[in-house]
């Protein structure tokens, strides 16, 4: 038996002597917060300090060495998410993770993002470029200097590869994918309603504006509304077995997202504008944005300090504010992409046809490595206006402002030294990114709007081409100059803001297109509510609106849930009694965590969108993914809301004997989903089900490690059509609120910490400050730890 013993000790200590290497090797690749770094290159020296949540203040005596220096802490920081992201972009997943990335590599190599850049980066003036090499240079020399590699690459089993000047233009078009990547599947969504659907039926079930729109030019947009045509498609409201991706796809779909705002100084106290900022994507570990201050001397003598957020992986701060002019974005969901058909002939082998015009595609090989498996060569043709992409639908181009390397650039930096809001707005419509409202002030007071980015010219633009194209259409040819883009400046109300809505009632509308706004409930919210502040605001009273939960939206579907549950409906119906209980004697208004009323309320809307739609969902979804009516239509809401008002005898499904027997059917369907087994409605609130799932990716790769990798499993307010955007996985990265001049009172919030090592004190520093709305100061506190770049 001793022997035994021995053997279990022996075993024990190998145990914990493998355990203790496990920690001394995640141990060493923290990054160095303090010390040394010799640099060779520098011009002088680089200081970087950072504050007790671990937020970098980098001071240089030039913007090269600033970059330099950037690139080093970003990388130490967040290396592998920066790789994540250009193979993102570029299709080189699979490198990574194997096979099961290959569909996902398949469909970004056909936009070729890597040749592209390197087309980019050719064209890419002299300071801009020797910018990015910079900080390149610092990129590659910080991931060097750590004591071992990024702790996800051993769980890989792989090495992390170099950084390169075009991974950083990667970077940027992993932003253009995330913003604009679902516009071929709306299209496709569309091009399905279109073909099974009168022109009568489509103009009703698509309108291009709702009641809820509150558009930067007018009050509100006229609802003349189209003809309620005789009879639904034949499609409408046909039962349909029940997909939770599908429904998951359809919520995805209304969860577009991004608040931001600019009160002019004439409504603040300092006399100053007030920008705020909240931008919605998917959330995750760590935290699409990096906080930051940069600082060098200017050339008039002065110190020029930027204070915002960086995405990692590119040199300049996205949002932010530089002590003279401060900014904020959000997607401006226009139409930036044709998916143009294509016609073959026999007589023409090799050749295609777009606009009635042949041509012969190049073909291009692209190698897709793929780790633990053989390399796959995928072969894609090239038209003169874009990629091939085969759908059920039918074979089209897809003509995307995206594919455009000349678009691509730096000109974001300019945000670095305009000095006054005219000054920015000029330089922001020649930047190279994703299409955004732009909204912007200056300390003196001045507020304004454009749009930052490129935006595609049409001969004849309308609703024509937010479809996939008819043979005889006109797609987008050429950039729109940016002298003609859609501008406004200093509004009499003294305020401006968006929310991925409609932004123009006017004629400027046309200019830009519609991709996919929101229904707008959420802009006219925000809107209300900025007014609501009077004369005289500040920073809090701004940061404020962008946690307001109020369900304004949902209230009259709560009093529809009510008006079907009379007498009669609740007869011999404890459950439907208990429903009408519940949304008579809970409702607070709020998508409160305990608000299980929001939760049913919520839950009723889209039980009738399922009803109605999910025959429609389940045929768009076989031409492509995320193709959902939702998708085609993010007002399907008021859609279905006239129907119910009207009750038109030709729109109701044959199924059910009146439009009160089917809004009782959704009624019913909420408490199955809700209150199975007999469960009590009033234990299934908004938090039991809007519950935060926030994880490292690595965490999906290795489940045992997801509890150190992972966020608390926090109960959220807010929700969609509301400001404060909250969704499991989604909602507000970021939270911001400053005067341009005042950045001292400037507040911040962000859903992770600036680390992406989970051993990092950093790692979530500030968490728990986003989940309860408690604004943190936007600059950082006093140093604790001092990292000092020499040559």
């Amino acid at each position: 038996m001793r022997w035994m013993k021995r053997l279990a000790l022996g075993a024990l200590a190998l145990v914990l002597l493998a355990c203790l290497a496990v920690w001394f090797f995640l141990r060493g690749s923290l990054p160095q917060l303090d010390g040394k770094v010799s640099a060779p290159g520098l011009a002088g020296k680089v200081t970087v300090t950072r504050d007790a949540m671990g937020v970098p203040t980098i001071a240089g005596e030039n913007r090269l060495d600033v970059a330099y220096a950037t690139g080093f802490i970003h990388a130490q920081d967040r290396f592998f998410q920066m790789d994540l992201l250009r193979r993102v972009a570029a299709g080189e997943l699979a490198e990574l993770f194997g096979p099961k990335a290959l569909p996902l590599d398949r469909a970004r190599r056909l936009h070729r993002f890597r040749a592209r850049a390197a087309q980019a980066l050719a064209q890419m003036n002299a300071a801009d470029r020797a910018l990015l090499e910079r900080y390149v240079a610092g990129v590659n020399d910080g991931v060097r200097a750590l004591g071992a590699r990024p702790f996800e690459y051993a769980l890989v089993g792989m090495a992390p590869r170099p950084w390169a000047p075009d991974d950083s233009l990667l970077v940027v078009w992993a932003m253009y994918i995330d913003l604009q990547g679902n516009m071929e599947g709306r299209e496709l969504a569309r091009g399905w309603l279109r073909e099974h659907s009168t022109p009568e039926q489509l103009a009703f079930l698509l309108p291009d504006s709702s009641r809820w729109d509150a558009p930067l030019d007018a009050e509100a947009i006229a609802q003349a509304g189209a003809p309620l045509p005789a009879s639904a498609p034949d499609w409408f409201g046909q039962p349909a077995v029940r997909d939770a991706s599908i429904m998951a796809a359809s919520e995805f779909a209304s969860a577009v997202g991004s608040n931001n705002a600019a009160l002019a100084g004439s409504r603040t106290g300092s006399g100053a504008a007030i920008v705020s900022n909240d931008m919605h994507l998917g959330i995750k570990l760590p935290n699409t944005w990096y906080r930051a201050v940069l600082q060098w001397p200017d050339a008039a003598g002065g110190m020029r300090r930027i204070a915002g957020v960086m995405l990692p992986g590119a040199p300049v701060v996205v949002v932010g504010s530089n002590g003279h002019v401060a900014w904020g974005s959000t997607n401006s969901y226009g139409d930036y992409l044709d998916l143009v058909p294509i016609a073959t002939d026999p007589a023409r082998p090799g050749e295609v046809g777009l606009f009635g015009k042949w041509e012969k595609p190049a073909v291009h090989s692209e190698t897709i490595l793929v780790k633990g498996a053989a390399a796959e060569t995928l072969q894609v043709s090239e038209t003169s206006l874009g990629p091939v992409r085969d759908t059920p639908a039918g074979r089209f181009a897809v003509h995307w402002i995206a594919h455009e390397p000349a678009l691509l650039n730096l000109n974001l930096r300019a945000t670095e030294t305009a000095n006054t809001l005219d000054e920015l707005l000029a330089v922001v419509q020649r930047a190279g990114i994703p299409a955004q409202n732009f909204v912007a002030g200056d300390s003196s007071g001045n507020i304004g709007w454009t749009i930052a980015g490129p935006l595609p010219q049409r001969a004849r633009p309308g609703a024509a081409s937010t479809f996939p194209l008819q043979d005889a259409a006109e797609g987008w040819q050429g950039t729109m100059p940016p002298a003609h883009a859609p501008l406004l400046r200093n509004p009499p109300g003294g305020q401006l803001n968006t929310a991925n809505s409609r932004q123009l009632a006017g004629s400027g509308a046309a200019l830009l297109g519609d991709g996919g706004y929101d229904v707008g409930a959420r802009t006219r919210q925000a809107r209300d509510a900025l007014a609501a502040l009077g004369p005289k605001t500040d920073e809090k009273g701004v940061f404020g609106v962008m946690l307001d939960d109020r369900a304004i939206f949902l209230a009259g579907w709560r009093e529809r849930a009510l008006k079907a549950l009379d007498a009669q409906a609740l007869q011999g119906k404890p459950q439907r009694a208990e429903a009408a209980k519940l949304l008579r004697e809970q409702w607070n208004g709020h998508a409160g965590v305990d608000s299980a009323a929001y939760r049913f309320t919520r839950g009723f809307m889209w039980s009738v969108h399922e009803l109605l739609f999910a025959s429609a969902n389940a045929e768009m979804g076989k031409q492509a993914a995320g193709a959902t009516v939702a998708a085609a239509n993010p007002r399907w809401q008021p859609v279905i809301e006239r129907l119910l008002d009207e009750q038109p005898a030709g729109w109701l499904p044959s199924q059910y004997a009146s439009w009160q027997e089917l809004q009782l059917a959704a009624i019913d369907q909420t408490i199955s989903d809700l209150a199975p087994g007999g469960k009590a409605l009033a234990a299934a609130t908004w938090g039991e089900r809007n519950t935060a799932a926030i994880a490292h990716p690595i965490a999906a790769a290795v489940p045992a490690l997801r509890q150190w990798l992972s966020a608390p499993p926090d109960q959220l307010a807010g929700d969609s059509h509301m400001p404060r955007v909250a969704g499991r996985a989604f909602g507000q990265s970021e939270r911001l609120a400053v005067a341009p001049g005042h950045e001292e009172q400037g507040l911040f919030n962000m859903p992770g910490g600036q680390s992406g090592h989970p051993l990092s004190p950093y790692f979530l520093a500030g968490h728990a400050e986003w989940v309860r709305g408690t604004p943190l100061p936007l600059l950082p506190g006093p140093a604790q730890h001092t990292l000092v770049f020499s040559n």
